[in-house]
């Protein structure tokens, strides 16, 4: 089963976000600063986002853990 996701760049704010589902949501913290997971009221994952995409360290992955619910 294929599934489509979106991922839009702001250069301007410097920021990407990743959406695997069009429904609304909210934005919650991450146990990475940079890193943020967009949730349903279920608690499902939507998607996340990464700030400061620019300022990533190019040597180094970065790491976050989503918590929410898959969907």
């Amino acid at each position: 089963m294929s599934q489509h996701i979106k991922i839009w760049f702001d250069p301007e704010g410097d920021f990407l976000e990743v959406v695997f589902y069009d429904r609304p949501g909210y934005m919650q913290e991450t146990n990475n600063d940079a890193v943020m997971e967009r949730v349903d009221e279920d608690g499902n994952l939507l998607g996340f986002s990464i700030l400061g995409v620019s300022q990533l360290d190019k040597a180094t992955p970065l790491i976050a853990e989503l918590t929410a619910k898959a969907s």
